[in-house]
């Protein structure tokens, strides 16, 4: 995969709602939301344009059908509907994937595309979908904190390594006094790309920082370097203005970055931050035991999907064992 020419992807990434190929859902609604953010901040809190929120309105029958065949006690063998809110990249392609899967067994998996981190979590609690597919364990129990929602990881599927990828520099030695380097602001994404340029010899944190790292957490700066702290939706963005971007696996796809072949370093699968920031498929809690929630886990962690894992995302995407 090369790196591909930034503004062109991004600006197609705003007009359709999506940061790459899942925009077209040929079999599920495509739900497009304004101000695409990777936090819970926005300038718009509701984070939907009145397309976006026909969307939600429309599959929420489908999601009530779900629920509605779980309660009359179906089974796997039944089949029925599974609905599921996904951002982009990877996340509804893998589900495209496993449409013809779950088929076989009898289920219809309708997708529906969100381009925000917020309404995805918002139409499971409701009860409008049946489970979403976009976020990492802490920022769930963060969200759950925050807004008093009650969602459970119903499995883990897959992690997104961060990397650290070339602005104006194409190699962290030329690092010079005031240069800057671009990361995302929320909380969580922010500490990933913080312990990524520590081991990485470009910072020192403080003793028992972590995962909670922020850049006030920064205990030698020996470079002084300058941290601009963006949206991570928006880091990409700034990558010919700035020395070097540190990108979620996600992003780094949608911008035409390959880990494999663009990054100057990234997170190993052994490290803390992998094994913790698995990406999972989170339900309403409850509804672990759905028989469609089930047949969707089980189908996501199958040989034939890690296969494709391993095949379409050149190491920036990595199945979760």
């Amino acid at each position: 995969m090369k790196k591909k020419l930034l503004t062109g992807i991004l600006a197609g990434i705003l007009a359709v709602g999506a940061l790459t190929g899942c925009g077209n859902n040929s079999d599920g609604a495509t739900a497009v939301l304004k101000n695409p953010a990777d936090t819970q901040t926005s300038d718009n809190p509701d984070g939907a344009t009145a397309d976006s929120g026909a969307a939600a309105d429309q599959d929420s029958d489908s999601g009530a059908a779900a629920d509605s065949d779980a309660a009359d006690g179906g089974s796997a063998a039944e089949g029925g509907t599974i609905t599921v809110a996904a951002s982009p990249t990877p996340h509804a392609e893998i589900l495209e994937q496993a449409k013809p899967l779950l088929a076989d067994q009898g289920w219809d998996l309708q997708v529906t595309v969100f381009d925000d981190y917020i309404m995805p979590n918002d139409v499971v609690e409701s009860g409008e979908f049946d489970a979403n597919y976009f976020q990492h364990i802490p920022y769930l129990e963060q969200f759950n904190t925050d807004k008093g929602t009650h969602l459970v990881n119903a499995g883990g599927i897959h992690y997104e390594p961060f990397g650290i990828y070339p602005g104006t520099k194409s190699d962290l030695s030329a690092l010079e006094a005031g240069d800057v380097i671009a990361i995302p602001n929320d909380t969580t994404n922010e500490a990933r790309a913080l312990l990524l340029l520590q081991d990485n010899g470009i910072i020192t944190l403080k003793d028992g920082a972590g995962l909670t790292a922020t850049v006030n957490d920064i205990a030698e700066n020996p470079y002084n370097i300058t941290f601009e702290e963006l949206e991570a939706a928006q880091v990409a963005r700034v990558v010919s203005e700035v020395s070097f971007v540190v990108l979620n696996g996600n992003y780094a796809l949608a911008a035409g970055f390959s880990v494999g072949q663009d990054s100057i370093a990234y997170e190993k699968s052994d490290s803390e931050a992998a094994q913790t920031y698995v990406n999972v498929i989170a339900v309403k809690e409850g509804n672990e035991t759905n028989p469609g929630v089930q047949a969707l886990v089980e189908v996501l962690k199958s040989d034939d999907i890690k296969q494709y894992i391993n095949d379409a995302y050149d190491g920036a995407v990595i199945p979760f064992e």
